[in-house]
C-alpha cells in the first residue's frame, strides 16, 4: 500500500515555512498574567485541517497552551445559539472598536461593548450563556469549547489561579458594565467565569479544529458533530473578519484575508469557509497581542495556498452545458418524413437547457439567463435538464422554482430532467414542471405534444 506521506505537499509546506521563521525572535512573552511569562519563547506550531477532517501539522503542534481570548469566538457562538442575532445585539455590538483587547470600550448611555472580541464584550457574552450558576456557565463554556475542538479539553488550574490574582482590570469592565446596565450577573463572578474559560488548555491541532468547524457551517469536520448551526457560524465569522484581531484588524483583513482570532498565550486561528481551519501557536507576542510568528506564518500561508477570501476564484467548468431550440433540442428519434417536416417547420417551439455541478446563486443567475434566451416566443415547451448537476442550494432551487413557475404561467409546458440532487428543490417548484429520467425521453416527450397540436390544426 503507498504511504500517503509521502504525498504529504500540504504538511511539507506547513513545514517549510516553520523552519523559515523559527529564527525570528521579535516580540515579548506576555508577563501581565504570571503564568503566562513561563511560556517556552522557542515553541512554534502550525496546523492545517481540511473539511474532510485530514490533519496537517508542524513543529510544536501538540504542545498544550491556555485559550485565552482565542475562546472569544467559540462562546459567542454558544450565546448565538442559545439566543439568536438580535437578543445579543441587545447587550454587544458587533462593530470594530479600533481600541487594544483591554480598552474600556463601552457605547455612550447604555454600556454597551463595542464588540464580543475585545475583553469587555467577551465578560459580556460569556455572561449571557444560559445557566443557574456561575459553575454550570463554565461546564456549559468547556463542553462547548470540548465539542468545537473535537476531543474533551481541561482548565489548566494554575493558569485559572494567576488569571484570578490579577485580573483587576477585567474585573474593572465587569464592574463598569454592571452599573451601566449592560451585565446582568454579579462583576465578580462575571469575571471569574471568564478567568476559567480563558485557562482552557488546548494545542495547536485543536484550534485549527475549532477554526474549520466554523468554516465547515458549524459542523466539527473530525466528529462530524453540528456544533452549533450554519447560521450562527456565519455571523461569528463575520465578528472574528473585523474585530477578531483588535486594532490590527483592517491590516489583518488586507494582509491575509481570512476570520481570526489571537490569544495572550501565543495562540491564533483562522478560518477559510468552506476549505479549512488553520492555526498557529508561538508565545512572543506583538505590540496587539498577537503572535509574531503566528502574525507572519498566516500572512505566508496565506499568499501560498491562495487563502484571501477577496480572491477572484478560479473559472470552473461552465454551468450550462447547452441551450437553445429548434435542431438544437432535438430528441434524435425516429420519425416519419411527414413529422420531420412538421417538426422542422415549428421545432423552435421546443427549448432545452441543461446545467451541471453545483447550481448556488452565481450559477442559478446563468442559468436563468440561459432560460431566459431561449425560452419559445409563442407558447410551447421547455426542457430544462439538472441531471448533471451535484447539488442546489435552498436560495438556487426558490430562484430556479419561481422561474419554472413564471414559464408555466406565461403559456409553456415544462420538463425538469434531474437525479437526487434536483430533488431536494422540488419542493420550491410548486408543481410546474413535469419530472423525466433522461433528456431525450423529455424531449420525445414535448416533439409528441407538438406533433399531435400540428396534426390537429386544418390544412
Amino acid at each position: 500500500m503507498t504511504d500517503p506521506v509521502a504525498f504529504d505537499v500540504v504538511s511539507e509546506g506547513l513545514a517549510e515555512v516553520h523552519r523559515r521563521l523559527l529564527p525570528v525572535t521579535d516580540g515579548e512573552v506576555a508577563s501581565y498574567i504570571p503564568q503566562l511569562a513561563l511560556a517556552d519563547p522557542d515553541d512554534f506550531g502550525i496546523a492545517l485541517v481540511s473539511m474532510g477532517g485530514h490533519r496537517y501539522e508542524a513543529g510544536s503542534s501538540r504542545t498544550e497552551f491556555t485559550i485565552q481570548s482565542v475562546s472569544k469566538p467559540f462562546v459567542h457562538a454558544l450565546a448565538l445559539a442559545e439566543l439568536g442575532l438580535d437578543e445579543m445585539s441587545r447587550w454587544v455590538g458587533n462593530e470594530p472598536s479600533g481600541d487594544a483587547f483591554n480598552a474600556i470600550s463601552l457605547e455612550h448611555g447604555t454600556g454597551r461593548p463595542a464588540n464580543p472580541m475585545i475583553n469587555a464584550g467577551a465578560i459580556a457574552t460569556t455572561n449571557l450563556v444560559p445557566a443557574d450558576s456561575p459553575a454550570e456557565r463554565s461546564a456549559r463554556i468547556l463542553d462547548a469549547l470540548s465539542a468545537f475542538a473535537g476531543r474533551r479539553l481541561a482548565v489548566d488550574e494554575e493558569v485559572y489561579r494567576s488569571e484570578a490574582a490579577t485580573g483587576d482590570r477585567n474585573r474593572a469592565l465587569a464592574y463598569l458594565m454592571h452599573a451601566a446596565g449592560s451585565l446582568r450577573t454579579d462583576p465578580v463572578e462575571a469575571a471569574e467565569v471568564y478567568f476559567r474559560q480563558c485557562s482552557v488548555l488546548v494545542n495547536t491541532v485543536d484550534l485549527a479544529v475549532m477554526g474549520a468547524t466554523l468554516a465547515n457551517g458549524g459542523v466539527n469536520p473530525v466528529t462530524r458533530e453540528q456544533v452549533v448551526p450554519e447560521q450562527v457560524a456565519v455571523e461569528v465569522l463575520s465578528v472574528m473578519a473585523t474585530c477578531g484581531m483588535y486594532d490590527a484588524a483592517g491590516d489583518w483583513l488586507v494582509r491575509v484575508g481570512l476570520p481570526a482570532k489571537s490569544g495572550v498565550s501565543g495562540g491564533l486561528t483562522a478560518a477559510s469557509p468552506a476549505r479549512f481551519g488553520i492555526a498557529c501557536y508561538s508565545p512572543p507576542l506583538d505590540r496587539t497581542g498577537s503572535s509574531v510568528r503566528g502574525v507572519v506564518a498566516l500572512r505566508e500561508l496565506s499568499r501560498r495556498f491562495g487563502m484571501h477570501l477577496m480572491h477572484h476564484p478560479a473559472p470552473g467548468a461552465d454551468t450550462v452545458t447547452a441551450a437553445g431550440a429548434g435542431a438544437r433540442a432535438a430528441s434524435g428519434r425516429e420519425r416519419a418524413a411527414a413529422d420531420r417536416e412538421l417538426l422542422a417547420g415549428a421545432g423552435d417551439r421546443v427549448a432545452l437547457v441543461a446545467a451541471r455541478g453545483e447550481v448556488d446563486f452565481p450559477a442559478a443567475e446563468r442559468l436563468l439567463h440561459a432560460l431566459a434566451g431561449a425560452v419559445p416566443v409563442v407558447p410551447g415547451w421547455v426542457v430544462v435538464d439538472l441531471d448533471q448537476v451535484t447539488s442546489v442550494n435552498p436560495v438556487a432551487g426558490l430562484m430556479l422554482g419561481r422561474a419554472l413557475d413564471r414559464i408555466a404561467a406565461s403559456g409553456h409546458r415544462v420538463a425538469v430532467v434531474g437525479g437526487s440532487a434536483v430533488g431536494a428543490a422540488d419542493d420550491a417548484w410548486g408543481g410546474a414542471a413535469v419530472r423525466h429520467a433522461r433528456r431525450e425521453e423529455a424531449l420525445a416527450w414535448a416533439e409528441e405534444a407538438l406533433l399531435h397540436e400540428l396534426r390537429s390544426l386544418p390544412h
